[in-house]
């Protein structure tokens, strides 16, 4: 189908590789992410079951004929497919039948609990999974470092990066939400807290059914988003809100929601004897949430610049992880009881890594490049590059090697 004003994804590439050997593919992601719009470009049929009166005749015709539901030119994108739990089973029954490469797309924006099939789909839909948009998808960065090519180890040419620190905080209060990027910049920031009303007021007790106080929801929100980017306990997020059970519940429907995507603790290939720290790392999938959560402005941002760090460091992940997913590639954070802390490891699959330290400005550049030699010097495994993720001007190398990058120059 033909989107109008549609931005390009970097996930497309994924979409049409699994769709080559995959009967069909599910799509899962937070709600705005821009799922729908990006299957539909693969498809010839779109069914959105989320409209009621089509979830309802779907409902009807999956208790009569499965040919009815399956009907329609492929591929055929069966939009929130959990409406109607049926459609997993039917498919997976014609792929059996007929062999099909790329016939059904789903999409889904929550990990529902009581959804059940009698098949897990193994070998015949697959999946990926889509976050919000990076800038170098919305066009903010104007991509000239691949992540990808400095795993072979490039002399830097110096380039520039044309975002300003007033343009990183409208970008990380904006978020990476493909529908607010035609709007003016001020309606842009609304979208971030419509969201966040929404899976405040419905989506947490859909999503397992079960009824939760929303001013507590509120609260456990608002301490996760004062604890973004950093290893804080459970404890000193629920602390005095509610019981740790209740607590584990709440962020389960978050985590099942994909609002919630914590980054795990890297460990591989040191050879210190000192103790790693295993817990993870807090963060949301778009540190748009963390701002409405905060009730924060661009402009209160750049008079909070310790606040300011920890959501650049989200908005950082955010783009890192989307970047190394392109290139095969995983994303960790180093920590361990000597106080040396890593904020991004970025692994591949055949186990080279590069290690990241993000920092707003400049003025610990020098504290962030002797961490990532500390960290070279323990591993047994040698990076790939260190690297410095900055809202600079000017991208270059340093005389160590360390590279010092503007996010604004990143693409994967």
């Amino acid at each position: 189908m033909k989107v109008i004003n549609y931005r390009k994804r970097l996930i497309e590439s994924q979409i049409a590789k699994k769709m080559s050997y995959s009967g069909g593919l599910v799509i899962e992601g937070a709600k705005w992410v821009g799922k729908s719009t990006t299957a539909s470009i693969f498809s010839n049929t779109v069914i959105k079951l989320q409209d009621p009166l089509i979830k309802k005749q779907y409902q009807i015709l999956a208790t009569i004929s499965k040919d009815d539901v399956l009907k329609g030119e492929k591929p055929i994108l069966f939009d929130e497919w959990q409406e109607v739990p049926e459609i997993w089973d039917f498919i997976r029954l014609d792929i059996d039948d007929n062999n099909h490469k790329g016939a059904y797309l789903l999409t889904g924006s929550t990990k529902k609990q009581g959804v059940k099939t009698s098949h897990t789909g193994t070998g015949r839909i697959n999946s990926v999974y889509m976050r919000p948009m990076s800038l170098y998808e919305s066009g903010e960065s104007n991509g000239l470092i691949s992540l990808k090519n400095l795993f072979s180890h490039p002399q830097l040419t110096p380039v520039m990066s044309d975002v300003s620190i007033d343009n990183i905080a409208h970008y990380i209060c904006r978020g990476g939400w493909p529908g607010s990027l035609d709007l003016s910049d001020e309606l842009q920031l609304e979208v971030p807290k419509d969201l966040l009303e929404s899976i405040i007021k419905k989506d947490v007790d859909e999503v397992d059914g079960v009824t939760k106080d929303k001013e507590k929801l509120r609260k456990i929100i608002k301490s996760y988003a004062r604890n973004i980017s950093t290893l804080a306990a459970n404890s000193t997020i629920y602390k005095d809100i509610v019981n740790p059970k209740t607590f584990d519940t709440y962020m389960s429907a978050l985590e099942r929601l994909y609002i919630v995507e914590d980054v795990l603790p890297w460990s591989q290939n040191i050879r210190s004897s000192v103790r790693l720290r295993k817990g993870t790392k807090r963060q949301f999938v778009d540190p748009s949430i963390a701002v409405a959560a905060l009730g924060l402005s661009p402009d209160r941002l750049k008079k909070d610049f310790e606040t300011f760090g920890f959501l650049f460091e989200s908005i950082a992940t955010r783009d890192i992880r989307v970047y190394a997913e392109e290139i095969g590639g995983s994303v960790y954070y180093y920590n361990d009881t000597t106080g040396l802390e890593i904020d991004l490891i970025v692994e591949l699959k055949d186990g080279s890594w590069g290690g990241i330290e993000v920092k707003l400005g400049e003025n610990e550049v020098d504290k962030a490049s002797e961490n990532l030699k500390k960290l070279a010097n323990i591993s047994t495994v040698k990076p790939a590059f260190l690297m410095i993720l900055t809202n600079t001007k000017m991208a270059y190398q340093r005389p160590d090697g360390v590279y010092v990058i503007p996010l604004g120059c990143l693409k994967p």
